[in-house]
């Protein structure tokens, strides 16, 4: 089968396609033959050899979502049948014509969805309800900000706060992504290149902060929740450290905490995954949520679709499409 592998950790030329053998399902995995691979920000620092718990990284065919078919199933797989539309969250693997997936991590494509547009799902989905909802407790009438509101992370959890009752607050690189947000229903987007957003929103109050930026952000964040607000950290793009003050995350009952997907077990991941088929499929099938795509690019074209995801000028998602 065709495969992106990274030849050694570097810049987006280490991506090479390649010739690899096509894996075999063990008794808990389905095969699939992918139709497209959702590109996202882990998949560069996996390429970078920079991700947390990735360790050597070369040979690898990097890719944590896809959509596709199911091609065969493992001895203990009852959920699935060859032939089903799915798209699946996995560890790495997914720039290929073929993946093995645990079965459990599998959800089957919305019928109102394209394959390609399905593969925009788990990796987004599954971090924004852990984040936002799991972790963050975000609730009906809160207010919810988002760094990186033009990202996929971003259009994601603006779509799934406004259809769960909430407000949302984000920020973005330009007027473009700003208006792009607010088209989604945001009801703050603000550019950070030419307003504070903590002056703007300081006399709101937010109750949780999903934040991929780190750095300076972080005592903002933190004077900008309100009493029992949540900080929650998915990346932080501009430095992991950060000063605030101990005695106010006391006196305000604040909590500060955050994640990363990869490294979790696999039972957590299939309790996530039910848990998005419970809550966010729903919203699907009403029409209330759908990833955004900003661009496509073939699989052997996946050094310049990461280019684009370096350069951060796409609003949405980006996706690799490998095959019909």
């Amino acid at each position: 089968m065709n495969a992106i592998v990274i030849q050694q950790p570097g810049g987006p030329g280490a991506l090479q396609l390649q010739q690899q053998p096509k894996p075999q399902p063990s008794a808990q995995e389905v095969l699939i033959r992918v139709h497209a691979a959702g590109v996202n920000r882990p998949d560069v620092l996996m390429r970078q050899g920079k991700y947390a718990g990735s360790g050597d990284v070369t040979g690898l065919v990097p890719g944590l979502e896809i959509a596709g078919t199911v091609e065969a199933c493992g001895a203990a797989v009852a959920k699935w049948q060859p032939g089903d539309a799915v798209c699946a969250l996995l560890p790495a693997g997914g720039y290929a014509e073929y993946a093995v997936v645990d079965a459990r991590h599998c959800l089957p494509v919305p019928t109102e969805l394209t394959l390609t547009k399905a593969a925009a799902l788990p990796e987004t989905v599954f971090t924004v309800w852990h984040n936002v909802f799991q972790r963050g407790g975000l609730q009906p009438g809160e207010t919810l900000l988002v760094h990186g509101g033009s990202s996929g992370i971003g259009t994601t959890a603006i779509q799934l706060a406004k259809a769960l009752g909430s407000r949302v607050a984000v920020t973005a690189g330009d007027d473009a992504k700003c208006a792009a947000c607010r088209k989604l229903g945001a009801d703050w987007a603000i550019n950070y290149k030419t307003q504070d957003f903590e002056e703007v929103l300081k006399d709101e109050g937010v109750d949780v902060i999903l934040d991929m930026v780190g750095g300076d952000y972080i005592a903002k964040n933190l004077r900008l929740l309100n009493d029992d607000g949540r900080l929650v950290f998915v990346n932080a793009m501009q430095g992991s450290k950060g000063e605030f003050n101990a005695l106010e995350v006391m006196r305000r009952r604040l909590s500060i905490t955050g994640s990363t997907l990869r490294p979790r077990s696999a039972d957590f991941k299939a309790a996530l995954a039910a848990a998005v088929a419970q809550h966010v499929w729903p919203l699907i099938a009403a029409g209330k949520f759908r990833p955004v795509i900003y661009k496509t690019f073939p699989l052997a074209e996946a050094a310049a679709a990461h280019e684009l995801m370096e350069s951060s000028a796409h609003i949405g998602k980006i996706v690799l499409e490998i095959g019909q």
